[in-house]
C-alpha cells in the first residue's frame, strides 16, 4: 500500500478535478454487477464501464460494487453516463470524506467509514470509506478495499425469495448502511477487550510505563472512531427527514433501526472514553502508591539509622577524656543500646500498621 495523493496537493486545482486522494490499495478496480428481480438474479464480474450499463434497459435492481478508486476513468463514465454532477465525483475519489447524505434530482450520494480492526497484536483500527450512488434502479458503492464486507448481503440475495428482491433500491441501499454500521460493533468488542486488559493490570499491580503508552494510544484512537461515527447519526436523521422518492416511506422503519445501531456505538465509544479516563486516573493513583510505598521504607529506615547515628556521632568525637570510651563493657553495652532502640521502633511501626 503506498500512498498516492493528499489532500494538500489538491490546493489550486479546479473545483470537480477527478483525482484520486488517499491511500492506493490496488492497481485497478474490481466490478461487482449483481442484477436481480424477484424470480431471478445475475452477478458478474465486469471489466468495463458498458458492462455495467447494459442492465439499464432491464426491470430490475442492480447493485454495482467498485472495489479501488484508482481507476478515475471508469468513475468519469459512470458520472456521465448517470448524470452525477462533477463534485460528486470527486468527492467519491477523495477518502477522507466526513460522513454525509445529499439529495439531488435524480440519485442520491452518501458516504460514511467502515471501521475494521487491525491485523495486529495491540488494538488498532482501520478506516475504509464507502461511498453510495442511489439512483431509482440503481445502487453504486464505492469502496477502498477489496475485502468479504458485502459478503453476507450477496448471499441473502441469492437465497431470498421475500423482501429483500421484492423491494427496490433504497431496500437495498439500507441493507449496505446496516452492514457498515454493524462492523463498527466488531470494532467494539475488541476495543472491549482491550480495555479489559489493562483494567486487569492496573488492578494486579502488573501496569509499567508500556501501560500508560496503551492507555494514550488508545484514547486518541477513540477521538479518531469518534469523529468518524458520530456524523452517521445526522446521515440517518438527514435520509429520515428527505421527501425524495428514491426513499419509500417503508423504508424508514428499517432506516431507524440503523440510526439506533449507530447511537449505541457512539455512547459505546463515549464510554469507553471515560472509562480510559479513569483507568488513566487509577493508573497516575498506582503510581504514586508504589511511590509512597518507597517514600514509607525509606523512612523506617531513616527512623531507625537517626538515633543510631546520634550515638555513634558522640563517641566518634575526638575527645581525650571520655569516660565511657575506657569501659571494659563499653561497647557491648552501646551495642545492646543499638539493638534496644531497634526493637523499639519496629515494634511501633508494627502497631502503627506500617510494616
Amino acid at each position: 500500500m503506498t500512498s498516492l495523493r493528499k489532500p494538500s496537493d489538491k490546493l489550486g486545482m479546479r473545483p470537480g478535478s477527478l483525482i484520486h486522494v488517499g491511500d492506493r490499495h490496488h492497481d485497478d478496480s474490481l466490478i461487482t454487477v449483481v442484477d436481480y428481480t424477484p424470480d431471478e438474479i445475475t452477478t458478474i464480474t465486469a471489466t468495463t464501464a458498458e458492462e455495467i450499463f447494459a442492465y439499464r434497459e432491464r426491470k430490475s435492481v442492480t447493485w454495482v460494487v467498485i472495489e479501488g478508486l484508482t481507476d478515475v476513468s471508469l468513475i468519469e463514465k459512470i458520472g456521465a453516463e448517470f448524470g452525477i454532477h462533477q463534485l460528486v465525483l470527486e468527492d467519491i475519489l477523495n477518502t477522507h470524506q466526513r460522513p454525509k447524505f445529499e439529495e439531488y434530482d435524480d440519485y442520491l450520494y452518501i458516504v460514511l467509514k467502515c471501521l475494521v480492526p487491525a491485523e495486529r497484536d495491540e488494538f488498532s483500527v482501520e478506516y475504509e470509506q464507502v461511498s453510495l450512488i442511489v439512483l431509482n434502479d440503481y445502487v453504486f458503492t464505492f469502496k477502498e478495499k477489496r475485502d468479504a464486507l458485502f459478503d453476507p448481503i450477496q448471499v441473502r440475495l441469492n437465497s431470498s425469495k421475500g423482501r429483500f428482491r421484492n423491494l427496490g433500491a433504497d431496500y437495498l441501499t439500507y441493507a449496505i448502511l446496516d452492514t457498515v454500521v454493524d462492523q463498527n460493533f466488531v470494532v467494539i468488542d475488541s476495543l472491549d477487550d482491550a480495555i479489559n486488559d489493562i483494567e486487569d493490570q492496573l488492578l494486579d499491580s502488573q501496569s509499567n510505563k508500556e501501560t500508560l503508552n496503551t492507555i494514550q494510544r488508545l484514547k486518541r484512537e477513540i477521538i479518531t472512531m469518534r469523529r468518524q461515527v458520530a456524523p452517521v447519526r445526522e446521515l440517518l436523521a438527514a435520509m429520515l427527514r428527505s421527501e425524495t422518492k428514491l426513499i419509500d416511506t417503508q423504508t424508514h422503519i428499517f432506516l431507524r433501526d440503523v440510526a439506533d445501531h449507530s447511537m449505541r456505538i457512539v455512547d459505546s465509544i463515549e464510554s469507553y472514553r471515560d472509562i480510559l479516563t479513569g483507568l488513566l486516573d487509577v493508573y497516575i493513583s498506582s503510581v504514586s502508591n508504589k511511590m509512597n510505598e518507597v517514600m514509607k521504607v525509606l523512612t523506617i529506615f531513616a527512623s531507625i539509622f537517626i538515633p543510631l547515628t546520634f550515638f555513634a556521632g558522640i563517641y566518634g568525637m575526638n575527645f581525650e577524656y571520655m569516660p565511657e570510651l575506657k569501659w571494659k563493657w563499653g561497647y557491648p553495652a552501646l551495642w545492646g543500646v543499638f539493638l534496644l532502640i531497634t526493637a523499639g521502633l519496629l515494634v511501633f511501626f508494627r502497631r502503627k500498621k506500617w510494616l
